[in-house]
């Protein structure tokens, strides 16, 4: 192995995905020497396979969604069917541009970046392409994948990952998504709007099963109303193929069919085979363990992102890169507040929240301390015009500040901006009641959220 002795990076990096390139982006800001190692394409995940590619089928299934229905709103069009090279090339450019943009911002960072499959060789170094790249400290930040359950195996064909999905070349005729959490319930709402015949199966007694109870509610309704079919609470035993699609069978015997079955049981970290466990680091079930400040049990060596067990969002990527750029550069950093980072799921509804369930604040403040509120959109009239439902809930320590807030509706998670504000900075819900919400905006039912639970409704019943 060549060994570059001349050059010694402060910070070299494992990973060029969400956590990965906004530690790079962030440490040559601050002046620190940075190299990124990167197998595939700038971006991870993230950019090329998850969040953004996926928000982009959603937004085609909704432009068809609104072809079908828009004689409701007084618009006669008609609807022709859909055009999955078309959605494809849309999905594409989009990716594209983003990664054009990427590509530019790590150059002009003056970022070493160097592409290949790396390996960490000891505390200080990674070995990729021949050679040797030698860092005052590492950066683990190799991502994940997407997870099958044991004896199911996910073949491309007629049993797929959302990695399939995302280019497959046709709309199935009918899907079963095994997995009701973000994943699952973002592609059945995709491909229902494109006109597949869906159900989702769940494990656990609920779709969206980390969000509050209520919002799991309101969901099934809508997707039921949709005429999206789900089966909850039992779970699965085993698939097979048969003359023309799958069919699963679940725990207690039932029995589903369909042309394709959807793996989306979650996503797994990369860390087999990279060197991890050599180099002395403290590992669980696949995932690097961190401190609240990213710190591995080895000093030199931070992990960040899907890669360590902290929430799976791009998002959190960003942020765990940032405070080690800022750590390694010397600044005074703060740990993530988890509960605190926003969480959308953009299906149909939309599903947004921010800080804890009505449930956990019960559990660490005690029942009779936590008041709820729900603010139904029925109320707002922009989500009139929209012809959406769906509700925003407060949860409040009683004569406390707002700990929980958890929205379903179309376009909730651009509301999810302020009820970040709400938690992280404790305000007391008189305090955004005095706030003016612009009307109408579906942002003044957070408004008048706070107003109803401050004991001043306007919009709304006592």
């Amino acid at each position: 192995m060549a060994n570059d002795a001349s050059t010694v990076f402060d910070l070299v990096i494992l990973g060029g995905g969400s956590g990965g390139y906004a530690a790079a982006l962030r440490g040559a800001q601050l002046g620190l020497d940075v190299a990124l190692i990167e197998k595939n394409k700038l971006g991870g995940t993230c950019l090329h396979n998850g969040c953004i590619p996926t928000k982009a089928l959603l937004h085609a299934g909704e432009i068809a969604d609104q072809a079908r229905e828009s004689e409701q709103f007084g618009i006669k069009t008609s609807f022709e069917g859909v055009d999955m090279a078309g959605v494809h090339k849309y999905k594409d450019d989009v990716i594209a541009g983003l990664y054009k943009g990427l590509q530019g911002l790590v150059a002009s960072r003056k970022v070493t970046y160097i592409e290949g499959e790396g390996r960490l060789s000891s505390p200080t170094s990674v070995d990729v392409n021949g050679r040797r790249v030698q860092g005052r400290h590492v950066l683990l930040a190799t991502g994940s994948v997407p997870k099958s359950l044991p004896g199911l195996e996910i073949d491309g064909n007629r049993i797929i990952s959302s990695d399939h999905a995302l280019v497959l070349d046709r709309v199935p005729k009918s899907a079963i998504v095994l997995g009701g959490g973000v994943i699952g319930v973002e592609f059945a709402s995709a491909w229902k709007s494109f006109g597949a015949e869906v159900t989702v199966i769940e494990g656990l007694k609920h779709l969206v099963p980390v969000e509050d109870e209520n919002s799991s509610k309101l969901l099934e309704r809508a997707f039921r109303k949709r005429g999206i079919k789900f089966n909850l609470g039992t779970f699965f035993e085993k698939a097979e193929y048969t003359q023309d699609g799958v069919k699963v069978t679940l725990a207690d015997g039932k029995e589903f069919e369909a042309e394709v079955l959807l793996v989306a049981v979650g996503r797994g970290p990369v860390s087999q085979g990279l060197g991890y466990e050599e180099a002395g680091v403290a590992m669980d079930r696949g995932y690097v363990l961190v401190d609240e400040y990213m710190r591995t049990n080895v000093p030199t060596i931070s992990a960040v992102g899907d890669l360590v067990p902290t929430l799976q969002l791009a998002h959190v990527g960003f942020a765990e890169g940032i405070l080690v750029a800022e750590r390694l550069a010397g600044l005074k950093t703060v740990p993530i507040d988890y509960d605190g980072v926003p969480r959308v799921t953009y299906c149909h509804p939309e599903v947004a929240s921010v800080g804890i369930t009505e449930a956990k604040a019960k559990e660490i403040y005690g029942a009779d301390k936590v008041v709820a509120l729900k603010y139904n959109l029925a109320g707002n009239g922009k989500s009139k015009i929209l012809k959406t439902a769906g509700e925003i809930k407060l949860v409040q320590v009683k004569d406390g500040a707002v700990v929980g807030v958890h929205m379903v509706g179309d376009r909730m998670g651009e509301q999810v901006g302020e009820a970040q504000l709400i938690y992280n900075w404790e305000a007391l819900p008189a305090e955004v009641a005095q706030l003016i919400h612009a009307h109408p905006t579906q942002n003044e039912a957070m408004g008048e959220a706070h107003l109803a639970l401050a004991g001043k409704p306007l919009h709304s019943h006592d």
